[in-house]
């Protein structure tokens, strides 16, 4: 099998954790003196990629430019590229917020961040809308984690990254941003408040509630799947279910007869158009831009998700609702069975197979969700 290749964003918030040391409760309120200790942060984050070094050749590593990243990724002989630049007096919250989202946007698999609460806070406003469903992981050095985005440790950290470039199960889900008022915190008084959310990987535990024996009962994934996606669906958005049983199962959960070869069409909640081409999606995603989603699923053993039976999702139509509206649908078992080896694109644009290459979100049950490499190459 080929090395599965993991495009990976790294920012880091030099001055995350001096305040605890000295009982500051915190990182916000640093003077100058205090900025000149040694940096927790660094030593933590390089627990994290000291043990990566030996598949430097599967990373392609964007980095914050200096003290926030590229410095450190220098000093460990580990091969990236820089993006962006500090402001004025460097790394603050404003430099962290931007170098975010110009990291996001350069189309990355995974944004490691290294921080505490103040510095989660700084991505999801960096990210914002536009790239919230861009995977992060954070690695704890801050004073303050009460958010649930960061991995238990460094070396924690270092596994999930290890298992996404074995191709494993990792699962990925909605975890909250929280944050303390320090000077209340300073006063005794513990007021944690809700920032937003970051979509976070984390080791796959096979664990289903739908399972018998220790496998997965499909019917009753399935009616899982269902009932998750029926309850995203927004009636001003256009969802293309694509063939096979695992998307016909968000029709079974509508109580509408479908198409279990060909795609068929949603608008919200109501089937607008049943067994349709690919000249009425592309039209549709004309009218209808940014508003129109594929719900497909790999085939069984195979692995390919695009170009096998459905080359109805033409290369116009895949470039207009790119991979943010990709909604990839498959049981674990379905995923297990692939022995590690990533689902295959083939749009007949190798282009595009390239640009659809990375790591994907794939619903596997109710708010249950793994992420798993694409591969568009050979």
């Amino acid at each position: 099998m080929a090395a599965q290749t993991l495009r990976l964003g790294f920012l880091l918030n030099p001055y995350a954790g001096l305040g605890g040391p000295l009982g500051l409760k915190g990182s916000d309120k640093l003077n100058a003196e205090h900025k000149t200790a040694p940096s927790r942060a660094r030593e933590r984050a390089k627990r994290t990629l000291q043990p990566l070094l030996a598949r430097a050749g599967q990373l392609q590593l964007s980095s914050a430019p200096g003290p926030m990243g590229s410095d450190l990724l220098k000093q460990l002989g580990l091969p990236h590229r820089v993006l962006g630049k500090l402001g004025p007096g460097a790394c603050h919250a404003e430099d962290s917020e931007r170098l975010a989202a110009e990291l996001a946007a350069s189309g990355i698999d995974l944004l490691v961040f290294v921080g505490g609460d103040g510095t989660a806070r700084n991505i999801v406003n960096g990210l914002g809308e536009t790239f919230a469903r861009q995977a992060c992981l954070g690695i704890p050095a801050g004073v303050k984690m009460h958010s649930a985005v960061f991995a238990i440790n460094p070396e924690a950290a270092t596994g999930v990254i290890e298992l996404l470039l074995d191709s494993g199960l990792v699962d990925i889900a909605s975890q909250e941003v929280r944050d303390i008022d320090e000077d209340k915190f300073r006063q005794g008084v513990v007021r944690s408040k809700y920032y937003g959310e970051l979509q976070v990987p984390a080791l796959g535990q096979f664990v289903q509630t739908t399972k018998n024996s220790g496998r997965e009962v499909e019917e009753l994934v399935l009616a899982d799947i269902g009932a998750y996606i029926v309850e995203r669906l927004e009636d001003d958005f256009y969802y293309f279910i694509g063939p096979g049983s695992t998307p016909k199962c968000v029709l079974d959960e509508l109580g509408i007869e479908g198409t279990l070869l060909g795609f068929d069409v949603l608008q919200g909640q109501q089937l607008i158009a049943r067994d349709v081409s690919a000249e009425y999606l592309e039209r549709l995603c004309q009218q209808q831009p940014g508003h129109c989603i594929a719900i497909i699923t790999p085939i069984a053993g195979q692995g390919h998700l695009i170009g096998r039976g459905n080359q109805q999702l033409s290369p116009a139509v895949l470039k207009a609702t790119g991979r943010q509206n990709l909604w990839v649908v498959a049981s674990k078992t379905k995923i297990t069975e692939l022995k590690q080896r990533p689902l295959l694109v083939d749009s007949n644009d190798p282009d595009l197979d390239r640009q659809l290459s990375g790591f994907i979100q794939v619903i596997t049950g109710y708010q249950d969700q793994i992420y798993y490499p694409i591969s568009g190459g050979a």
